[in-house]
């Protein structure tokens, strides 16, 4: 008699008090950020400095504190060839609208190079032209 009682108690505190909450949408804020250099008519040079710059005024409050990682890459057959072993900069705020760093010395001439900007999203840039840098060819 006593188990029976034990299990309607159990039964009973179970079915009143541990009742699952409804699960709730939870949304999920992306920010991706417009490049707004390199462009299109841009030409960057081996073993030189260079800016991507990117627009920062939508940038959601809650990804204000957001970094960011730059990547390299070039369009061919569809594909966007990110080289994601060596990255152009990483761990810099968005909220800083640009990032510098030095081009990379070993590229060859090509004129359909991208970067893309990841936070939590990528954004790819226009095609631009990198050049080798006869200076440091030799």
């Amino acid at each position: 008699m006593l188990s029976v009682l034990f299990a309607f108690l159990v039964t009973f505190f179970f079915s009143v008090f541990a009742r699952a909450a409804p699960v709730q949408p939870v949304e999920l804020l992306v920010f991706s950020p417009t490049i707004t250099s390199p462009t299109a008519s841009t030409v960057w040079i081996t073993n030189t400095t260079a800016n991507v710059t990117w627009v920062t005024s939508n940038i959601p409050a809650e990804k204000q504190n957001s970094t960011g990682l730059l990547l390299l890459g070039y369009n061919s057959t569809g594909s966007e060839n990110l080289d994601i072993y060596h990255p152009l900069a990483s761990q810099f705020p968005l909220s800083q609208g640009w990032v510098q760093f030095v081009v990379p010395y070993n590229l060859t001439y090509k004129n359909d190079y991208i970067v893309v900007l990841f936070g939590d999203s990528g954004n790819a840039s226009p095609q631009f032209t990198i050049t080798p840098n006869n200076a440091t060819q030799a």
